[in-house]
């Protein structure tokens, strides 16, 4: 009996030494091996959350497809258009399927738009005439839904950008028994090329340029106003890819036969004046795109630089050609003016190509038998600097105002040197423009330098010179409104109850516009759109009254409206947009649904008509959308 109670005390002391031993022979993922996780148990304000958050999505889908629907009956197949193509672009995260049905039906909608629409070429027949276009306007029904569907879904982009092409090329057919022919003038594309620059601009300004550039690449093999203005703003982000392709530019263009002036005019836009663009006429007609923003010049490589200035001496050293013989689109009075332009470029950076170029001007001129205007500041504009610009205008002056032939070419001469001062911020620029003679002329152009002076006085940051500016009796109710919102965002930081003093100017004087102009409802979103960051119970009472406003306008659309300041000066016609993107009902509703979205909603609704009443209920559904990610 001992015996078997020792075996049994023997066998349980080797069970335990068994044990242990297999406990410290155990790897380390197995012996830090974690228990299986419990899923962390919501609690109930999560839980209702969460539900809120669903519902809030649920309604504003709801609300979309609704809007679709009644969309589908508006008679304007622009309007519909912009629904759908608003409405898909609201859907996509929710139901792509449907979104992309919304896009093509919004296509067909801005097919039928676009065929039913007028819309011509600029006239620039009139000799010795400067066209100030501006640089991406507003684009059209099939621009729009591009816009949208390429951002989604680039395949989706690329499948419209395909029937644009072919419907364009269909219509060329048809029109090539009436058509002369074509000339390229290095500002002109096709319908095609320019709506596919606009969604990559898009595309750009949402900081994306490797998908910017990818979209783009189809339409750089050329050197025009759409194609430079991308490549230059593709530089800001990305230098290396936009000089890389600057360079293919500069190989085309250097073995293309038909590269002319004009070319070379294009070429040093994104070399020496981003943001400026000029194309010269046979007939001595001028066109330029106005700088929208300033634009540094590049500092660009020196292998860079230097091919530049080669393929451009190039071009502008072929052999001249009788003038009945020239079928350039420069002309040989443009390339005259094309290289007067450029020569101190080339004094400076390649004086040995000058001294040919000099020579090529000497037979250009005798050619003509009359040379340009030395003073025509299109030859130096963007190319000297601000301060020696300054000067010289005021130098130049008087000399120009003696040689004037009448009373109307003094008063010209002055609104032009009026102009070019106020765009360098100089005050002096009203004391010119008040030299002027003729009363109605005299007001024009001090309203075109006080609001460039105003323009100036912001981009600098200077609130005290901005309102000095704006307080002048020539600007117009809408334009001083426009002014005052413009300095309020330079006084919240430093003064609160300054900044919301002004606001309430601006909607005093948002008040003073006549009820039957479109910009008092969309200045008035304007100061309500300020409003929230200040005094957010204040935004909501504006916003109604904007509301209201709009209501009296059937032709409000609720989005930016035509705002600008033109003058008639020696140089032709001038026009300062002012923008109005901040001012937009969308972007209001769609801060307003941030905070209240039955609120929001139900301001939306209250608009009379289709238009405005339409893309505030958008905005309203996406703002919920947005929120419940």
């Amino acid at each position: 009996m001992r015996f078997i109670s020792l075996l049994v005390l023997s066998c349980w002391l080797c069970a335990q030494s068994f044990i242990a031993v297999s406990q410290t022979t155990q790897s380390p993922l197995q012996a830090q091996k974690p228990s299986p996780r419990v899923p962390r148990k919501k609690d109930d304000a999560e839980l209702r959350r969460e539900a809120l958050e669903a519902q809030r999505r649920a309604f504003a889908v709801s609300i979309v497809m609704s809007l679709t629907a009644e969309a589908a009956g508006y008679k304007e197949p622009a309007l519909r258009a912009r629904v759908f193509a608003r409405a898909a672009d609201a859907l996509w995260d929710s139901d792509p399927d449907t979104a992309r049905i919304l896009f093509r039906r919004a296509w067909e909608a801005a097919e039928k738009a676009d065929w039913t629409e007028a819309v011509g070429p600029s006239d620039s027949s009139a000799p010795a005439m400067i066209i100030a276009l501006p640089r991406r306007g507003v684009g059209d029904s099939r621009t729009e839904v591009l816009n949208l569907a390429a951002r989604r879904d680039p395949a989706l982009g690329d499948e419209l950008l395909a029937k644009l092409i072919e419907a364009e090329a269909k219509a060329t057919k048809q029109a090539s028994d009436q058509t002369s022919q074509a000339v390229n003038d290095s500002w002109t594309t096709s319908d095609a090329i320019s709506k596919r620059l606009s969604v990559a601009h898009r595309l750009l300004d949402e900081n994306e340029p490797e998908k910017a550039f990818e979209f783009a690449a189809p339409a750089l093999d050329q050197v025009n106003e759409k194609t430079i203005s991308f490549l230059s703003t593709l530089r800001l982000v990305k230098p290396e890819l936009a000089d890389k392709h600057f360079l293919l530019l500069l190989g085309r263009a250097e073995m293309d036969p038909a590269a002319d002036a004009n070319t070379v005019s294009g070429l040093s836009s994104y070399a020496f004046t981003p943001g400026l663009y000029l194309s010269f006429g046979g007939d001595g007609g001028v066109r330029w795109t106005p700088a929208l923003e300033t634009i540094a010049p590049p500092n660009l490589p020196p292998e860079v630089s230097s091919r530049f200035f080669r393929t451009a001496a190039n071009i502008l050293l072929r052999p001249l050609l009788p003038p009945d013989q020239d079928l350039t689109s420069a002309g040989l009075t443009g390339k005259y003016m094309v290289i007067k332009r450029l020569l101190p470029l080339f004094e400076h950076y390649a004086p040995v190509t000058a001294v040919a170029l000099h020579s090529q001007l000497n037979a250009l001129a005798q050619a003509l038998k009359s040379a340009v205007d030395p003073d025509d500041f299109l030859l130096t504009m963007g190319l000297r600097r601000e301060e020696a610009d300054s000067h010289t205008v005021l130098d130049e002056l008087q000399e120009r105002v003696d040689r004037a032939k009448d009373d109307r070419q003094r008063d010209e001469i002055y609104a032009d040197a009026a102009a070019i001062l106020a765009a360098q911020g100089n005050p002096a620029a009203q004391d010119v423009a008040d030299k002027i003679d003729n009363v109605y002329r005299r007001e024009m152009a001090r309203r075109y330098v006080d609001i460039s002076l105003v323009r100036a006085s912001v981009s600098r940051k200077d609130a005290a010179a901005a309102m000095r500016f704006a307080k002048a009796d020539t600007l117009t109710h809408p334009q001083r409104t426009w002014a005052y919102l413009q300095i309020a965002p330079l006084l919240k930081n430093s003064d609160g109850t300054r900044t919301l003093e002004l606001l309430a100017e601006a909607l005093a004087e948002a008040r003073r516009i006549d009820t039957d102009d479109a910009n008092r409802p969309l200045l008035m979103i304007g100061v309500a759109t300020q409003l929230l960051r200040v005094d957010q119970v204040r935004s909501w009472e504006v916003a109604a009254e904007a509301i209201k406003a709009a209501n009296a306008i059937e032709a409000f659309s609720g989005e930016a409206n035509d705002l600008s300041v033109a003058l008639m000066t020696s140089s032709g016609f001038k026009l300062i947009d002012l923008d109005t993107s901040s001012m937009n009902l969308s972007a209001l509703v769609r801060s307003l649904a941030k905070q209240d979205l039955v609120r929001a909603t139900d301001l939306a609704k209250s608009l009379k008509y289709e238009a405005p009443r339409a893309l505030a209920i958008l905005a309203a559904a996406s703002a919920a959308m947005d929120k419940a990610k």
